[in-house]
């Protein structure tokens, strides 16, 4: 069969109307929840095309170009992370980013979001499926050391998500339930020893005010409630665009970043989030597709872990915005205030488009 006009111009048509939509979605209400900010706004919009411009560019590129580039940009990613912890900028009592004198600050976390499932992808592609226990080991390896790094900024949010994106590789090759189950065991075993040694003392009351906000109702335990608060006054349609209170008059913290889907809530409702959600579901069911459809382990694994990441980054937003995960500062996908994450998310999707054009 000839390749369609779509395929030719190397872009999925329905994944990237989801994604126009969503980004539409997106500054629509930022410029609400940044009390009507166009300057913010008009930055935003700026992030969504030089990360369409990206998309579009990084889908013209074959997979098997990526496939071979990837251990060359996990080590790049993996040196800039050892470059943080020598010379990183510290802000907030964090140390998580470089300062590149006439670009900026970058983020090298954000990089190995997409370093470390084409790493191991690439690394597991080149042996039989399912993986033998010596792989396994391996892979682990390749995602514990930037895991660490990231960790100790300390950046607690990224690190998980980091891990997740390597590990649902790993799940996606073909691993034995038997050492699903192992790993799983393992891991609920070495919560207590992480609880005691390696989390810190704010890490740990985050977890304390999920369980009782109200004991810091004024203090830890306020944005968690102010949270709920917006979501629940939405209702079941909302109070209306540009009619919310809990963020315009400033109860609501980071309305505009982290909490904007609890702004989001209050003026849209049940109906509005129900979109939203439906919006995501179909970004990701997309991903997924094209993943079943592609011919080769490399794009099968890549594909299906950005989609699994990209749920995950869904998931650990709404469940520490409405009160049943702890607070981590993990951004809502599109919606979120911030340029580094959009452009992080629509190269992903650029890959994801490679796959599914280049078959």
């Amino acid at each position: 069969m000839l390749p369609s006009r779509w395929q030719r111009l190397h872009i999925d048509p329905w994944l990237c109307s989801f994604l126009l939509l969503n980004a539409c979605l997106g500054l629509t209400v930022l410029y609400s929840a940044s009390a009507q900010d166009v300057g913010l706004v008009s930055k935003q919009a700026m992030s969504f095309g030089i990360g369409f411009i990206v998309m579009l560019g990084l889908a013209q590129i074959p997979p098997k170009v990526y496939q071979a580039f990837s251990p060359y940009f996990y080590l790049i990613a993996l040196f800039a992370l050892v470059a943080v912890k020598v010379f990183g900028e510290i802000r907030m009592g964090a140390q998580r980013w470089i300062d590149i004198p006439g670009f900026g600050s970058v983020q090298p976390s954000e990089f190995m979001k997409i370093g470390m499932p084409m790493m191991v992808a690439w690394f597991l592609s080149r042996k039989p499926l399912p993986p033998s226990l010596i792989n396994v080991l391996g892979s682990l390896l390749l995602i514990g050391i930037p895991f660490i790094l990231i960790a100790e900024q300390p950046d607690l949010g990224t690190s998980l998500l980091v891990l997740a994106s390597g590990v649902f590789v790993l799940f996606l090759s073909g691993l034995s339930w038997k050492i699903i189950g192992a790993a799983a065991a393992g891991a609920g075993l070495l919560i207590p020893v992480a609880w005691e040694f390696l989390l810190h003392d704010y890490q740990r009351q985050r977890v304390l005010t999920l369980l009782n906000p109200e004991a810091d109702a004024l203090g830890t335990g306020w944005n968690i409630i102010q949270s709920k608060t917006a979501i629940g006054s939405g209702g079941f349609s909302g109070k209306g665009f540009l009619e919310g209170t809990q963020s315009h008059l400033h109860f609501l913290p980071e309305g505009h970043t982290d909490f904007i889907i609890a702004a989001y809530s209050e003026e849209f409702g049940l109906i509005g989030v129900t979109i939203l959600i439906i919006l995501y579901f179909a970004i990701i069911f997309r991903t997924f597709q094209i993943g079943l459809q592609c011919f080769h382990n490399y794009g099968r694994l890549v594909a299906g872990s950005f989609g699994l990441s990209f749920f995950v980054y869904v998931f650990v937003n709404a469940g520490m915005v409405s009160g049943i995960l702890p607070v981590v500062g993990v951004p809502l996908p599109f919606m979120s205030y911030g340029g580094t994450a959009i452009i992080t998310l629509m190269a992903t999707f650029g890959l994801v488009m490679s796959i599914h054009t280049h078959r």
